[in-house]
């Protein structure tokens, strides 16, 4: 497939139900920015990312050009930049800046993910996959047993309601939308995630609908909403993983901009062999390359490809990862 049928240099590397990955291709889909998709494993290992040398295990990945971005808060703010309102129609509001900033720190770095995953009904088929459960205490560094499972269940439940009832607070005033907008904007996107997820697996005698019924009205209203963006969408370019790899590795770079702040306390000078890792879920899994631009918001790193050694690079938001200078070579 030649580079002219990807559409806006984008590929957006997930799978289908990963909750993070929804609030990509739900902000893709409402904005009606196409892109191209390269489905990936659910479970390591994913042979396409490890060919283009990158260790990095979390899903999604989105790459434009030759540069691939990590964790959907800076996939997502990228996104803002690369596509303004005056190319597509925007989600964002000037006036819900704050607003957003809060629903996304409330819903990945409050710890409601966790707890949402830890609210999945012990049960379910894939909560007796081996394989499945090994990958996911791999992935968080804490055990996915069954039996601890069961003992967390009770207490991740307490959680979530008690997220439900700062939603539902939220929505007092009687909007339709998390934002006070007349439409779905990316304040809901940042909201809506985690429960989207959960919603139809709670308990219903612990999650009555006349308990949040603000709250339930709205997660409907989202899905029926996206649910009619999707199907009048046009359908997604789908690319295999070598591809996605030869036209990433052809590609030019989308960020020219480089350099590192010389007053950045981690004390790093652009050129210097450094080491990456997220710290709170995939830490074990650690990128190195040469350190390419570091500025309060974003740390870019130049990486090999397995194949053909072809440079790209890697972007990752500076809260939530770790760069230090590296020790010795991979």
């Amino acid at each position: 497939m030649s580079s002219q049928e990807i559409p806006n240099d984008i590929i957006l590397f997930h799978y289908t139900f990963s909750p993070f990955a929804k609030r990509i291709v739900w902000y893709l889909k409402l904005r009606g920015i196409p892109y191209a998709e390269c489905i990936q494993p659910l479970t390591l290992p994913r042979p396409d990312l490890a060919e283009l040398g990158i260790n990095y295990r979390r899903i999604p990945l989105l790459s434009i050009g030759r540069d691939v971005y990590y964790d959907t808060r800076l996939i997502l703010a990228r996104l803002e930049q690369s596509f303004p309102a005056s190319s597509y129609p925007p989600l964002s509001m000037p006036n819900n800046k704050g607003l957003e900033a809060l629903l996304e720190k409330f819903t990945v770095d409050a710890g409601i993910f966790s707890k949402a995953a830890q609210s999945l009904p012990p049960d379910l088929p894939v909560m007796k996959d081996e394989k499945f459960l090994k990958d996911r205490a791999d992935f968080t560094g804490t055990s996915w047993s069954q039996a601890d499972r069961v003992k967390g269940y009770p207490e991740a439940l307490a959680h979530i309601r008690h997220a439900f009832d700062i939603l539902e607070a939220l929505l007092a005033d009687g909007r339709q939308w998390i934002g006070g907008t007349d439409k779905v904007s990316l304040a809901d996107i940042h909201a809506v995630w985690p429960f989207n997820w959960i919603g139809d697996m709670l308990p219903k005698q612990a999650f009555p609908k006349d308990q949040h019924p603000k709250t339930w009205a709205w997660l409907s209203r989202f899905k029926k909403t996206v649910k009619e963006v999707e199907a009048s969408s046009k359908k997604t370019v789908s690319l295999d993983g070598q591809a996605a790899i030869q036209h990433i590795m052809s590609a030019s770079y989308h960020d020219q901009q480089t350099g590192v702040d010389s007053n950045d306390p981690v004390k790093l000078n652009e050129g210097d062999l450094v080491q990456l890792w997220p710290t709170d879920s995939g830490f074990r899994h650690k990128d190195q390359g040469h350190l390419v631009k570091l500025t309060n918001d974003e740390v870019v790193l130049a990486i090999q490809t397995k194949t053909g050694g072809k440079e790209i690079r890697v972007h990752a938001p500076r809260w939530g990862f770790r760069v230090v200078k590296a020790k010795a070579q991979l």
